[in-house]
């Protein structure tokens, strides 16, 4: 695997790359290789849904190679990406495959000096490496090989520069010496490899502090976000960057960088910051210490923008966060009835979380003070830990903890434990940015919340405005089905009902309110009460739906109403129906015909008060299937409503009138993604002798999914 990934990034060109599989039945790609480039830039996507916005996805997802030219057009077609990656470079994304069957994706990284168009032989190298790292990882799910790695993403080995033969090596350290100014070598995960005398001379450090150390840790002056920020800059665009920063007391230092893919070198020469505007110095950086600090919060703002409920939040911050931090354990919590619930949780089991959900708010416990003082805690031992809260004992095997305010509007809106399995000594900087990265979760929680009680709220108030069961009517077998929207609050205005009106009559009725919010659901339940009351006074279906607008066209909601209604007489085999701009029911025959039965629609209700509407009788005899149903299970973008309708007497043409729950089941199984809310009503005159005793089941059904399983 990494030979053959390690091919497709020198014939490609490119100088790095990102290997993802997606494992059997797994809805996100996992990476495992990383080439060129140093792990801890890959961290942010280690793990991509195949429904995130980022370019491998769209690529596996859709089949297709995805290119980006350059940091515009990231920036305009990947946002999310693009902030927390700002610089110039070009990539291409393409779906992994064997046969038929997506196995993964591939992500090569160019210098941001690429044309804006891949070249035929670029496009031909990615394609015959996709190739064969689809049949290198089909052939290892065939051997029953684990594909995703046990620990962190492999790293292939980087390429090595020119060996120099020993009798050069002395002319090349002489050539390097007299070159103006110091030089510097630093690895690809920003290593110093080597320094000239010249440059520890201008460093003020010495090579044996320099060598295999980051320059930001070894020299507190450069610890400031430009710095490591540059040297981003230059591995991931793979162009020369430059940067000036002052050695206290008051040296001025220009650095030039000289990246390939084996490292970068550096030019190190004073310089005068008068006349530079990317001159910086410590004492003016009010940044955090640690510039893939700022990018990680980059990455969590953008992401958490997208969280709708709290378990999105807490899966989206233990996504981002534990990774990019090197923490091992998370927990979300929150106040609630003088106790604090446990959210959502990583790195920690069930039974211990179990023992500590729910328990009352002390100021003994780390979580629960700082949502008292909103100060953040950070312990770097348990020793320390249990100096400030003598009664903790040592349960969850961790070394080290942050404990932090979740705070939004100003206030605590509860807490977030991030914990360590080594010691951690949370210096000023990684403090900072955590108690930032808690300030965008905590306004993001208390977002989410706020959803989460709106939707609760609405979807409370609709099951309490639909038929929990539907009423038992001699000579009378019905299904009925109802799946909510799968947009805005998942609530909609569809309804649905059965009417006993006497031993030999029913009436059925079915409609669609605008909108899916509450203000629908609740007309919804105006509309469904006014035509129950007019049904059961004996009013035809046509005076049924006249009185039902009298009714809405008085209340002026601002919404409109389809509605249908049918009179049902079982002892005479006859039906009467009329609608308010609803599709048309279907009657499936005895003998399987179906027709689309030729109702003339009325107005919308609710548009004008003195709307007609004409009914249409039609014959019910045993054995026929009457099917009512929303515009939801029919309509679909860039589809003719005619053929939808027809695909739906097809479907109900084919399916067993003998068991209409099945039947229900095939009709919505069939429908499109429910974008709109859909509710379906199947009606069955029968001999009641060969009804039988007839089971009562929930008339709603909200499947955790799009696919109408009951």
């Amino acid at each position: 695997m990494e030979t053959a990934m390690a091919a497709v990034v020198r014939e490609s060109g490119a100088y790095g790359g990102l290997l993802y599989v997606l494992p059997p039945d797994d809805d996100a790609l996992w990476l495992v290789v990383v080439a060129g480039a140093p792990h801890e830039l890959a961290t942010p996507w280690r793990r991509i849904a195949l429904t995130d916005p980022m370019p491998v996805a769209d690529a596996v997802r859709e089949r297709r190679l995805v290119w980006i030219s350059g940091q515009e057009e990231l920036a305009r077609r990947y946002p999310r990406p693009a902030l927390v990656l700002p610089y110039d470079f070009a990539l291409a994304a393409a779906p992994v495959a064997s046969g038929t069957a997506a196995l993964g994706g591939l992500v090569l990284l160019w210098s941001g000096a690429h044309p804006p168009q891949l070249g035929p032989g670029e496009r031909d190298a990615i394609e015959a490496g996709c190739h064969r790292l689809g049949g290198l990882l089909r052939e290892a799910a065939d051997r029953g090989d684990p594909l995703l790695p046990a620990g962190r993403p492999r790293t292939l080995p980087l390429p090595k520069g020119r060996t120099v033969p020993p009798g050069e090596a002395a002319a090349v350290a002489a050539f390097v010496d007299r070159l103006p100014g110091g030089s510097c070598a630093l690895d690809m995960n920003g290593r110093m490899t080597f320094v000239t005398p010249a440059a520890t001379e201008l460093l003020g450090a010495g090579p044996d502090e320099l060598v295999g150390a980051l320059p930001w840790e070894a020299l507190p002056w450069m610890d400031v976000p430009q710095v490591e920020d540059r040297y981003r800059a230059a591995l991931v665009s793979n162009r020369p960057q430059e940067f000036t920063v002052l050695r206290p007391p008051d040296t001025w230092l220009a650095f030039e960088l000289y990246p390939d893919p084996s490292g970068i070198s550096v030019r190190i020469t004073r310089a005068d910051p008068s006349g530079d505007a990317s001159a910086t110095s410590a004492a003016s950086a009010a940044g955090p210490s640690r510039a893939v600090l700022l990018y990680q919060l980059m990455q969590l703002a953008a992401t958490l923008t997208e969280a709708v409920g709290v378990q999105d939040v807490a899966d989206q911050t233990a996504d981002q966060l534990l990774p990019a931090l090197g923490a091992q354990g998370m927990v979300l919590m929150a106040p609630e009835d003088g106790r604090l619930r446990i959210l959502g949780h990583r790195g920690y089991s069930p039974e211990l979380v179990a023992r500590f959900d729910s328990v009352p708010l002390s100021t003994d416990i780390p979580a629960a003070r700082v949502l008292t003082t909103g100060v953040p805690g950070f312990f770097t031992t348990f020793a320390e830990l249990q100096r400030e809260y003598p009664a903790m004992t040592h349960e969850d095997g961790m070394a080290a903890w942050a404990v932090l305010p979740l705070i939004a509007s100003g206030r605590p809106k509860g807490s977030l434990l991030l914990s360590y399995r080594r010691s951690r000594a949370f210096p000023p900087g990684e403090r900072a940015v955590l108690t930032s990265m808690a300030g965008l979760v905590g306004q993001a929680l208390d977002r989410a919340r706020l959803y989460d009680t709106k939707h609760d709220l609405a979807h409370r108030l609709q099951s309490a405005l639909l038929p929990h069961t539907l009423p038992r009517v001699p000579g009378l077998k019905v299904a009925a089905r109802y799946l909510p929207a799968a947009r805005g609050l998942g609530i909609g205005g569809d309804f649905y009902d059965l009417i006993r009106l006497d031993e030999h009559t029913a009436g059925a009725t079915i409609g669609d309110v605008q909108g899916h919010n509450v203000d629908a659901a609740a007309l919804m339940g105006q509309v469904r009460t006014a035509v129950h009351a007019h049904a059961t006074v004996g009013s035809a279906p046509d005076q049924v739906l006249a009185g039902t607008n009298r009714l809405l066209t008085d209340l002026e909601p601002g919404l409109f109403t389809s509605c249908l209604y049918v009179h049902l007489d079982l002892a005479g085999r006859r039906a009467c129906t009329a609608t308010a701009g609803h599709p048309p029911p279907l009657l499936r025959h005895a003998d399987g015909r179906t027709e689309v039965l030729p109702v003339t629609p009325g107005l919308l209700l609710g548009i004008e008060p003195d709307s007609r509407y004409p009914a249409l009788e039609f014959p019910l005899p045993a054995d026929c299937v009457l099917a009512l149903y929303t515009d939801g299970l029919v309509e679909a973008p860039g589809v003719d409503i005619d053929d939808a309708t027809a695909a739906l007497a097809g479907l109900l043409e084919d399916a067993d009138p003998a068991d209409l729950d099945a039947m229900a089941d095939t009709l919505i199984r069939h429908a499109p993604t429910p974008g709109d809310d859909i509710a379906l009503l199947l009606i069955s005159p029968v001999d009641e002798e060969a009804a039988g005793p007839r089971r009562r089941r929930p008339a709603v059904t909200r499947p955790a999914t799009g696919t109408g399983d009951p």
